[in-house]
């Protein structure tokens, strides 16, 4: 499909047209018959057009980045959420929503680089959801969060094909396994 950057050709190929029945015109009207198809004025506006878009840089392409996922946890009460992701684990509460007073909490918590979503939300997250989660120290994260005494949870670390892995449950069933490659292996590669 043509467009304006071909203007020169089609006024010729509008030249031979004409001269095909008989019909003179010069190579400067059919330009100007073009640029007036184009919406302009004249010849010299749709020229100025056309170098313009020809002397524009190329624009890049675009380049396709994906980000690490942000799981969404379902959670029925925030009290008991709290108490597990920010009292525990020792996530931060970076912001919470709701769309009004006595509304269902949205919010996200994070902790070294981890990014969550907890949702009071029907229908936005399943209860009973599992996060994979590579990181480093795993065994000095269960030192950590045994010294909290926290009564419903004592993870242990366990061996796995794939490194050392400490599952927590929170108080609705969602569970995130913490894993830390073993032997020299980075994270983030399975």
């Amino acid at each position: 499909m043509r467009d304006f950057r071909d203007a020169k050709l089609m006024a010729k190929v509008l030249r031979q047209a004409f001269a095909d029945r008989n019909v003179s015109v010069t190579h400067s009207e059919t330009l100007e018959i073009i640029a007036a198809q184009f919406g302009c004025d004249d010849w010299n506006i749709l020229a100025a057009r056309i170098e313009a878009a020809e002397s524009a840089p190329a624009k890049p392409a675009e380049k396709v980045v994906i980000t690490p996922p942000i799981p969404i946890f379902r959670i029925f009460s925030v009290e008991k959420a709290m108490e597990f992701y920010r009292d525990f684990l020792g996530f931060t509460v970076d912001w919470e929503h709701r769309f009004g007073e006595n509304f269902p909490l949205y919010c996200q918590v994070s902790r070294s680089g981890l990014i969550m979503h907890l949702s009071e939300h029907a229908g936005d997250a399943s209860p009973g959801a599992k996060a994979f989660v590579w990181m480093t120290g795993v065994r000095a994260f269960r030192e950590e969060l045994i010294g909290k005494h926290y009564r419903y949870m004592k993870p242990g670390v366990e061996e796995a094909p794939w490194g050392l892995e400490m599952t927590v449950t929170d108080p609705f069933s969602n569970r995130i396994a913490f894993c830390e490659k073993q032997d020299g292996e980075q994270a983030g590669q399975a």
